[in-house]
C-alpha cells in the first residue's frame, strides 16, 4: 500500500510510540496487516494515534502465557506501523490495517498515564528498512518458491501463482513471513532476521522443518 507520507529514515519517526502486544502476528516493512480492535485500551491507543502521528508499534510478548497478564514482558524488537485504513463496526470495534514502516528496538517502557503502554524505541539498527527493495538481488527466489510449491501440494493450499511470479522478491518474502502458520517464536525469527536475503533463508529453513514433521508424522501413522 502507498502511504501518503514518506518516512526516509529513523529521524522521520518518534522516538516514543504506543505498542500493541500480540503474540503470534508478525508486521514488516511494507507489509500491511489488517486487525480488529476491540479492548478498550487499544480503542483508545487507535484514537490517539489518528489524533496524532499514527505510529503503533506491534511487538509480541516474550511468551504466549505471559500475554494473558496485564503487562506481559515484551520481546526487544517489533515493527512501527502507519494506521492507513480504519473502518468502525458499529458494535464498539474498529477494523484498522497497519502498513509497516520500520523495525524497532526497545530502550523502556515509559510511566504513561494511557490505558495502553508506550515506549522510548530506536530505530537506528535497522536504517535499511527505509529503503524499498533493499538487499533483493540476494535473495534465492527459486528456494523460496520451491519451497512455497512443496507446501502448498502438502496442505492443499490454493496459491495464485500469477500474482507470485509478478511479485518483487522484498514482497514476495515479506508476504510469505507474514501470512505464514507458524508460532510466534518462528515468526520473531523471521523479524529479527538482519536482511531480507536471511529473511528468506529463514523462511525456508522452518518451511522445510515442517514439510519434514510433516512426512515422518503421515509415515507414523501408517
Amino acid at each position: 500500500m502507498t502511504m501518503n507520507k514518506s518516512y526516509r529514515g529513523p529521524g522521520d519517526l518518534p522516538s516514543v510510540i504506543p505498542v500493541f502486544p500480540l503474540s503470534g502476528a508478525l508486521l514488516l516493512p511494507r507489509g500491511e496487516l489488517p486487525l480488529n480492535i476491540f479492548e478498550p485500551r487499544y480503542l483508545a491507543m487507535v484514537d490517539d494515534a489518528i489524533r496524532g502521528h499514527r505510529i503503533i508499534g506491534l511487538i509480541q510478548p516474550e511468551s504466549e502465557a505471559a500475554e494473558m497478564e496485564g503487562a506481559p514482558a515484551l520481546q526487544a524488537i517489533g515493527c512501527a506501523g502507519r494506521l492507513t485504513q480504519f473502518a468502525e463496526t458499529g458494535d464498539e470495534r474498529y477494523l484498522i490495517t497497519l502498513t509497516g514502516i520500520a523495525r524497532f528496538r526497545i530502550l523502556e517502557e515509559i510511566a504513561a498515564v494511557t490505558p495502553y503502554r508506550q515506549c522510548r524505541v530506536d530505530f537506528s539498527t535497522f536504517d535499511a528498512d527505509f529503503t524499498p527493495r533493499d538487499g533483493e538481488d540476494a535473495v534465492d527466489r527459486e528456494s523460496v518458491l520451491r519451497t512455497l510449491r512443496e507446501f502448498a501440494e502438502a496442505n492443499d493450499v490454493p496459491v495464485d501463482w500469477e500474482s507470485v511470479r509478478e511479485a518483487p522478491n522484498e514482497a514476495l518474502v515479506n508476504a510469505l513471513s507474514m501470512m505464514s502458520p507458524y508460532g510466534p517464536r518462528e515468526k520473531q525469527a523471521l523479524l529479527e532476521a538482519p536482511s531480507l536475503k536471511l529473511r528468506a533463508e529463514v523462511l525456508v529453513a522452518i518451511t522445510e522443518f515442517e514439510l519434514a514433521r510433516t512426512r515422518r508424522d503421515a509415515t507414523r501413522l501408517q
